[in-house]
């Protein structure tokens, strides 16, 4: 039954897939210890974002 029920969910809107996670190392100028950027980026994006 869960099954049906969570395969019924991912039938409608495919809106969650143009988008990616992710995760990118930054180096705090304040102390120097490095932090995690995360972000959900549209795909085509993603590159965009790596370059900052």
């Amino acid at each position: 039954m869960a099954k049906k029920t969570v395969a019924s969910l991912q039938d409608g809107s495919k809106e969650g897939r143009s988008y990616t996670k992710v995760i990118k190392m930054v180096k705090s100028p304040k102390t120097g210890a490095y932090m995690f950027d995360e972000q959900m980026v549209p795909n085509d994006k993603v590159q965009e974002f790596f370059k900052k």
